[in-house]
């Protein structure tokens, strides 16, 4: 029996490095003690290393201080901190039609039960945002702007420095969903001054499902509140939330086997680095738009531009629903991708897909082999050939 082909990383990256698998094996099995909640020999161990993947995650970023570095559940736990805990009634949010539902609901339920205003930019045929559009819908009452680094529809990387510059200008915070690009394309925290990034661990970053990371910008902690509190394994004799970071924003238990997971993620990240893991993904990229190219029947949505996106290519097919496509892959190929609106509806009605059921994406990771793609191309080119 042949060995499947993973394509969907834009939905969890898989398979993982081998170290991540026996670092959560060995907190399971040989540790087990919570983070931060006790001082025996394994809890020192187990408080260690989530502070070396704090410490991992802000060499990373470029962030200020490991502090900066918040751990919550998932990506969507990130957002959802850092939407809920900064915006107030009268607010206003600039965000854009590219966004994933992890951005789009919370802005609608804020503006439902809290009464804010949000203005939606929309983007070209390629799923790019033009600055300008996102320069010109701030107004008096603009508090934040939230926009994704790189679609997870169509791969399109957005104009990072270009938005940063505008929110600098207008003294507006800015909140970049970073969900397809943490570890993936360099980011510098240093050099693009972002007030509040927010990504899964799970994806780029190579950990365990059950992983998130929030920073938070020096300063932005006086004005984002804390939207869950309880224990944080210090000063316990108050009443209330501690303020200082990362305790403020990090109530209950961690995921510590995920931490660990993650932890190991981020040393094989950094060892193999983003920038060769970036050219690997590029290359693999390039191969697989080439070979689509040559299909007859078959539409490419997005920059089609390995230079202007990262590893995801969504497609439609004449005569093929996206399901029954992504099925047949599946089942007669062992090529996994995902088919769907993939959470993202406002990118599929701007691309003019929603009414047939969006499209099935293809994404690569950092174990994507040429041979996976090779074998991708010819199985699509034989499914078009039969039908």
């Amino acid at each position: 029996m042949s060995t499947r082909i993973y394509l969907d990383n834009a939905a969890t990256s898989y398979p993982k490095p081998e170290q991540v698998y026996t670092a959560v094996d060995r907190y399971q099995r040989e540790l087990g003690v919570a983070v931060g909640r006790g001082a025996t020999r394994t809890g020192n161990e187990v408080s260690r290393t989530v502070r070396s993947a704090r410490k991992r995650l802000a060499e990373l970023l470029g962030a200020e201080s490991p502090d900066r570095i918040i751990f919550t559940s998932n990506g969507t736990d990130s957002l959802n901190l850092a939407i809920h805990g900064l915006l107030q009634p009268g607010d206003h949010v600039v965000s854009s039609e590219m966004e994933h539902n992890s951005v789009l609901r919370p802005l609608a339920w804020l503006q439902e039960h809290r009464g804010i205003d949000v203005t939606f930019v929309s983007a070209d045929s390629s799923g790019q945002i033009d600055p300008s559009d996102v320069r010109d819908a701030i107004c008096p009452e603009t508090k934040l702007i939230a926009l994704t680094h790189a679609s997870n529809v169509t791969g399109t990387l957005q104009p990072l420095a270009d938005f940063c510059e505008i929110a600098r200008t207008a003294r507006v915070r800015l909140l970049i969903d970073a969900a397809q690009t943490a570890g993936v394309v360099p980011i510098d925290l240093r050099q693009t001054p972002i007030d509040l990034l927010a990504c899964p661990g799970h994806k780029g970053l190579l950990g365990p499902l059950g992983t998130g990371v929030l920073y938070v910008k020096p300063g932005v902690e006086e004005e984002l509140q804390s939207i869950r509190q309880g224990g944080t394994g210090s000063v316990s004799e108050l009443q209330s939330q501690p303020e200082t970071l990362p305790d403020k924003y990090e109530s209950g238990n961690h995921n510590a086997p995920g931490l660990f997971g993650l932890e190991a993620g981020l040393t094989y990240i950094q060892k193999r680095t983003i920038p060769s893991i970036r050219q690997h993904e590029q290359a693999l990229l390039e191969q697989l738009l080439d070979g689509f190219r040559a299909i007859d029947g078959l539409q490419i949505h997005g920059p089609n531009d390995p230079s202007r996106q990262i590893g995801i290519v969504s497609v439609t097919v004449d005569g093929f629903e996206p399901q029954i496509l992504s099925s047949i892959l599946d089942e007669s190929f062992q090529i996994q991708t995902r088919a769907g609106l993939h959470c993202a509806p406002g990118v599929h009605r701007q691309m003019g897909t929603s009414d047939f059921g969006g499209t099935v994406r293809f994404s690569v990771g950092p174990m994507t082999t040429e041979n996976d793609i090779e074998t991708t191309i010819l199985a699509m080119t034989e499914i078009l050939q039969s039908s």
